[in-house]
């Protein structure tokens, strides 16, 4: 039987859900609809009987988000691929067929972004199943979604056939149609001949190398070294960045896709959101009969057609007479907005930069390989920070130039290291980190480690350290 190889790219950033997404930490690992992550809910979706281990392509700085979401569903990747830097679907796509034809040349790869939303796991298995037979047969298999409303986010794919939009087996293509106007989305929609494009793809490894082998010969060339060159990095694998770095930042629809003439459509008439913007993620957690969401300790008084979402566990977020609004309250930013102009929170993010504020594009919590911190307070000569360490990770042996640190455990048991001297620091203890010692902090127990650090001192950046070990081979 044969078995399909799950593509999931997640190194987008997703920045219409700001404040809960971030450049450092986008929406595919945040728990938009639940309590798992969209990257996630994607592995799990696309794993089963008919599956292989999913192969993932990310960048560095998310590498370790990744095994971490992973390892908690319990599904471990075939590999994971770092791309040297974000050049769109195209060179991503063509990279993962390289990569997997080295093990299994005809096999079938099912490429799918890892931030969207898909409630029935099931149905779309099955639709996946459907299109198989013509990805063997050597098509290049896309998958659109039925329609709901004109919508202007996002490009159509238009079918051969008027009345095959509704159909289950995969259909011939006209041609793509480009992200519309309000008018042009509203007659796409009434002629019924036409599919969001999902950006979901099922082919054969042989029949998208050999597209990109006449379609994109210079692009094929150039991401075939950088496949060639890979370097094996602590379980992860690094494309050489040599021929990658002069690749063209290009999708797979505009490098293949529309030149090809091998392609079908399967349409999907189940439920699907790309989860593009606040109002979308207002409407896939289900409104009550006021139209309102509430997310964590928020409350609604007399609101109508309003999302409020407070993502702090401290935080009480109350609406009283709203309408047609968008709160999101993070311990570090706030968004109200209108949410006809949800497409626009893109717009605030690049307002933030211009002004050099941080928010714009950094989680206030710092996702690390060993774990993560939070800042509490901040001063002229101080920070207090929150830190977890996973059970058996360790931070890097370094020290400071500008500042000392007082650790205070209130949660499991860690290994701290000051100069020689290694010492086991247990709940309610505490020690001095004095300025220049060369430290480490580990947890060797089977539950996280939480500290409380002050640091003091006349620089309290993140780059103020110098690393002399590190288990993570971080510079």
């Amino acid at each position: 039987m044969t078995k399909i190889h799950p593509v999931i790219l997640c190194g987008g950033s997703g920045t219409r859900l700001w404040p809960l997404s971030r450049k450092s930490y986008p929406k595919q690992f945040a728990p938009l609809l639940g309590p798992e992550s969209l990257f996630q809910a994607t592995a799990r979706r696309l794993s089963g009987a008919d599956f292989a281990a999913p192969l993932i392509l990310t960048n560095a700085d998310f590498r370790f988000i990744v095994t971490e979401q992973l390892a908690a569903t319990g599904i471990a990747p075939s590999a994971v691929l770092i791309e040297p830097a974000a050049r769109s679907t195209a060179p991503a796509v063509l990279a993962a067929a390289l990569w997997l034809a080295q093990t299994d040349p005809d096999g079938v790869m099912l490429v799918a972004p890892s931030d969207h939303a898909i409630p029935d796991a099931a149905g779309f298995r099955n639709s996946v199943a459907e299109a198989l037979p013509r990805a063997l047969a050597g098509d290049l298999v896309t998958f659109g979604i039925v329609p709901l409303r004109a919508e202007t986010g996002f490009g159509y794919l238009q079918l051969a056939d008027a009345g095959a939009a509704r159909a289950t087996t995969p259909q011939p293509l006209a041609r793509f149609v480009e992200k519309p106007d309000v008018a042009r989305a509203a007659a796409l929609l009434e002629g019924g001949d036409c599919l969001w494009n999902a950006g979901i793809f099922l082919f054969s490894i042989a029949a998208i190398l050999e597209a990109y082998r006449r379609l994109a010969p210079a692009l094929y060339s150039a991401v075939e070294a950088a496949v060639a060159g890979a370097t094996a990095d602590l379980g992860f694998i690094r494309l050489a960045p040599a021929p990658w770095q002069g690749l063209e930042d290009i999708s797979i629809d505009y490098a293949i896709m529309e030149k090809a003439g091998n392609l079908a459509v399967l349409p999907y008439a189940g439920g699907w959101s790309d989860l593009g913007g606040w109002d979308a993620v207002w409407h896939e957690t289900g409104p009550d009969a006021a139209g309102v969401v509430c997310h964590g300790p928020a409350t609604a008084l007399d609101c109508q057609d309003t999302l409020l979402r407070a993502e702090a566990p401290g935080q009480q977020v109350v609406g009283l007479g709203l309408e047609n609004l968008i709160v999101v309250a993070m311990p570090d930013a706030v968004l109200v907005a209108d949410k006809s102009r949800a497409q626009e929170v893109k717009g605030v993010v690049a307002a933030l930069k211009a002004r050099g504020a941080p928010q714009a594009e950094a989680f206030p919590r710092d996702h690390r390989p060993w774990g993560w911190f939070e800042s509490l307070a901040l001063g002229d000569r101080f920070q207090v920070k929150r830190i977890v360490v996973h059970p058996g990770a360790a931070l890097s042996l370094q020290s400071h130039v500008h500042r000392a640190e007082h650790w205070i455990v209130v949660a499991g048991t860690a290994q701290v290291t000051v100069d020689d001297t290694v010492a086991l620091v247990t709940e309610n203890q505490s020690v001095y980190i004095p300025l220049g010692a060369k430290h480490r902090l580990a947890n060797p127990g089977r539950l996280p480690l939480t500290l409380i650090e002050v640091q003091t001192g006349s620089y309290l950046g993140e780059d103020d350290i110098t690393r002399y070990e590190d288990i993570y081979a971080r510079g």
